[in-house]
């Protein structure tokens, strides 16, 4: 592939996750289901469908891009978008709404490793694996920053109503569908297999016996699943912790905001501070997250908006780290596979800490 080209589809990958932050109705979805009726027990248990549903599917997902190829994957998932929107729309009932979400959450797992390995592949085929650490630093602050201002358009999708929200959220996905149909395919060598079953069956054996062997894979991708989920949940908690210390209810747009620009900045900063010790990276963030886990009980807003700040921050900056050095030591033709174990990982450990952190910040 010529380097024109790579970089050209990189631009491309970006601009599904700058598309993708302006889906409003998936940003006030917990706001919106409010709005119709819905209890916070019944808000929150379709949080844990959404989970476990992510959890169920998302290393299939990545055995499907493997096989199949990343780009009609990369479609698919846009796809998952404009249907999951469409459901929420004719919802009625808890039931239905679930459905919805297990749409919603199949969308995230269709790009989830499927991105960063079209990318990847993408430029390693045009000798430009270097400016995958660039890449990966831009697509978390695109998403951020772009997600950030669909969170701020929250009071906007409340006006509208949730039927016109999802709307907006098919329209968006619709303008993602036509981007992705635009990407080129990156070949890997399991491609060439023919037979589909075989081909299921070899990139699931390489991709666990890649696993059993490197415990350096296997300790980075639970860390980095833990600080992740702990800096997730105290950013889910602060919605409702905020407005109950005095923070006006006029103000929590741009609280939330503002934390989503530490998160984008947490991603943009790894360009700046190159640093290669992996174990510093952690307990550096590790730290910055635990602080912003501290401040939801000192009761002070102004406190809790800094932890929010420097957890999104120090999140986002391992994330990028993460990313980098897993795709340095995975094989091209299981890339998706294993990137999506990462996020299984991750949908294990918000699981288990979910109802934990419920009673703990109640």
């Amino acid at each position: 592939m010529e380097k024109k080209i790579a970089r050209n589809q990189i631009k491309k990958i970006l601009s599904i996750d700058a598309v993708s932050g302006f889906a409003i109705g998936g940003a006030a979805w917990v706001a919106l289901l409010a709005a119709r009726g819905f209890n916070t027990v019944e808000i929150g248990l379709l949080e844990s469908i959404f989970h476990i549903t992510s959890m169920t599917f998302e290393i299939p997902s990545g055995v499907i891009a493997d096989v199949f190829g990343r780009r009609k994957t990369m479609i698919a998932s846009r796809v998952m978008v404009i249907i999951s929107s469409l459901l929420m729309i004719i919802s009625r009932n808890f039931f239905t709404v679930a459905i919805a979400i297990s749409a919603s959450a199949l969308s995230y797992n269709l790009a989830s490793g499927t991105r960063e390995a079209l990318a990847y592949d993408t430029l390693k085929e045009a000798e430009l694996e270097k400016e995958y650490d660039r890449f990966a630093s831009n697509d978390l602050m695109i998403y951020q920053i772009f997600s950030s201002v669909g969170t701020l358009l929250a009071g906007v999708a409340l006006v509208l109503g949730y039927r016109k929200a999802n709307a907006v959220d098919a329209v968006i996905g619709a303008i993602t569908v036509m981007i992705a149909f635009t990407l080129t395919e990156v070949h890997t060598k399991l491609h060439d297999v023919t037979s589909v079953l075989e081909r299921f069956k070899e990139t699931i054996q390489s991709s666990t016996s890649f696993i059993k062997e490197s415990r350096k894979a296997r300790l980075i991708i639970l860390f980095n699943g833990l600080v992740g989920a702990v800096d997730v949940l105290v950013l889910f908690f602060l919605q409702a912790k905020l407005p109950a210390v005095g923070l006006n209810k006029l103000w929590l747009g741009p609280a939330l905001f503002a934390m989503g620009i530490g998160a984008a900045a947490g991603a943009k900063a790894t360009e700046y501070f190159n640093q290669k010790n992996y174990r510093r990276i952690g307990v550096l963030c590790a730290v910055g997250v635990s602080l912003s886990f501290a401040s939801v009980f000192t009761g002070n807003y102004y406190l809790m908006i800094l932890g929010g700040f420097i957890g999104a921050f120090s999140d986002n900056f391992l994330q990028v780290r993460t990313d980098v050095f897993l795709n340095s030591m995975i094989p091209s033709e299981q890339r998706a596979t294993l990137m999506s174990v990462n996020s299984f990982a991750f949908s294990i450990i918000m699981i288990i800490l979910s109802p934990i952190f419920g009673l703990m910040f109640a």
